[in-house]
């Protein structure tokens, strides 16, 4: 049976939003029930008629009162619903042709399929990447407001340049530290979408990072100091490498690990106020980088046992591509003993060279400790640590 509905427009006409109410009653029908539209507006037979038309409805007048019958005769699209909005909802392996739609929309079938790369939930998933996000998010930070600029900076000119030195160094790491987040953010699902905003804040993090230690290398300076080959070529091998999980695990557990201890490093033994409080700043950041890396790659490695082989694999060849390199650059290590140093005098020197040498030790422990919490055994750890480039990142 046939059911009619019934619609009075009153004085409103479809060129005034009458067709939104047509349509959604429409919408509850069923294919062949019939509407009966009604109204005062002069024009509303009219606009009826060449709605019907254009949207293929049959459209005659009501035999029972002279109003408009408009008879349903387009289903509502396929669609199908992209996961659910909590957590639970998130799905092993989303269909790319969800898009852009939000977790838990209603998504109509047929629309383009796009280029994701990243569809796999084992590979960049971990249940923390909500808090993960929240806590970045929380402890973003102005460089304007969080660093006081006009501190004090008494130390000698030698010094001085030893600073710039360093943050000259820490700029390109950084800048590399950057560009990988963003490489992979743009192949990532949406679905994924905590995993997504996390990726957005570290690289955000990181232009950051950029910015402070640019600013205070030219504090007193007007230009940076030595990039070299072996840096770069270091930096590279990051930038290149396509899988999503072994560029993390180099970047975010290896690098910017060792970097942590760096940045602690130069917020004990900076020169000045400046220097400790970026040194400090960023390290803040850098911690949730390495905690994000290693909770993704714990979970892959429960769910793929064979993940510790590949990451073993990537530092085997990133070591033997890098074995022709100078590593660190040699101003850097010399910059460093000076910063530890504080003075140019001879037993000052040589507690700053021990200084970075501990500094270094510090770094393998460190990424020794990682390299465990991931899954290693503890000699195939250390021997790992043994093998990270000697440009530290």
């Amino acid at each position: 049976m046939t059911y009619m509905a019934r619609l009075d427009l009153e004085g409103l006409g479809l060129d005034g939003g009458g067709d939104i109410l047509l349509r959604r009653a429409l919408s509850r029908l069923k294919i062949g029930d019939a509407l009966d539209v009604s109204g005062a507006h002069p024009e509303l037979g009219l606009q009826l008629r060449a709605w019907a038309r254009a949207n293929g409805c049959a459209c005659a007048p009501s035999p029972s009162d002279g109003s408009t019958r408009i008879v349903a005769n387009t289903p509502r699209p396929a669609t199908e619903r992209a996961g659910a909005a909590m957590l639970e909802g998130v799905v092993e392996q989303p269909p790319r042709a969800w898009g852009l739609a939000g977790r838990s929309a209603e998504v109509e079938l047929g629309g383009p399929v796009f280029d994701f790369g990243l569809v796999d939930k084992h590979e960049v998933w971990t249940e923390d990447a909500a808090r993960f996000y929240a806590r970045a998010a929380a402890a973003q930070w102005d460089p304007n407001t969080a660093i006081d600029w006009d501190g004090v900076i008494a130390h000698d000119e030698e010094i001085e340049d030893a600073v710039v030195q360093v943050m000259t160094y820490l700029i390109e790491n950084e800048t590399a530290a950057l560009i990988v987040p963003a490489r992979f953010l743009a192949r990532l699902h949406p679905h994924f979408r905590e995993v997504m905003q996390i990726l957005a804040i570290q690289a955000a993090d990181e232009a950051r990072h950029i910015e402070v230690f640019t600013r205070r290398a030219l504090l007193r300076r007007d230009q940076l100091g030595l990039s070299t080959s072996g840096g770069q070529a270091s930096l590279k091998t990051l930038i290149d490498e396509p899988d999503f999980a072994l560029a993390s695990f180099l970047l975010s557990v290896m690098g910017e690990g060792t970097f942590l201890v760096l940045l602690d490093f130069l917020y004990r033994f900076g020169p000045d106020p400046v220097t400790r409080a970026v040194a400090r700043l960023a390290a803040q950041d850098e911690a949730r980088h390495v905690a994000f890396g290693l909770s993704h790659l714990r979970r892959q490695a429960q769910q793929e046992p064979a993940l510790l082989n590949r990451l073993k694999g990537a530092v085997d060849r990133r070591h033997a591509e890098l074995a022709q390199t100078s590593g660190l650059n040699t101003r850097v290590f010399e910059a460093l003993v000076v910063i530890a140093a504080g003075s140019f005098r001879v037993q000052d020197i040589a507690t700053g060279h021990d200084r970075v040498m501990q500094l270094q030790a510090d770094m393998d422990r460190a990424r020794q400790t990682s390299l465990v919490k991931l899954g290693f055994a503890s000699a195939d750890a250390a021997a790992l640590s043994k093998l990270h480039t000697r440009n530290f990142m």
